[in-house]
């Protein structure tokens, strides 16, 4: 199956997932490639406009990768993954998508 988006971790979402075990990393890489090939919202969620997380459970731990869409390419779609947390509590943070929608607005400024 053809993916339909590419997705792009940025540097401060490639330290999160250095930074967790091998296995609950292979098992957020998996969740992320399954979410470029089938819609289901436990793996890839919107939370508001402009702001999507990857959803990960993995031994009981809750792992979110924010991120943003870029259509500006009209011949492909790119998912832009800006950081990671464990989540903690049943609502997401609100300060993490404020952190989102600023480094995408960065990263759309520097695109132009």
């Amino acid at each position: 199956m053809k993916p339909k988006f590419k997705v792009q971790l940025l540097e401060e979402a490639n330290e999160f997932l250095n930074g967790l075990s091998e296995k609950a990393r292979d098992k957020i890489i998996y969740n992320i490639r399954k979410s470029q090939v089938v819609n289901d919202n436990q793996l890839f969620k919107k939370l508001n406009e402009n702001v999507w997380e990857f959803r990960t459970l993995h031994n009981k731990v809750k792992y979110r990768l924010f991120a943003f869409w870029d259509k500006t390419d009209k011949i492909e779609t790119v998912v832009i993954s800006t950081h990671g947390i464990e989540k903690k509590t049943k609502k997401t943070p609100k300060n993490e998508i404020k952190k989102t929608e600023r480094i995408m607005k960065e990263y759309f400024d520097a695109k132009k």
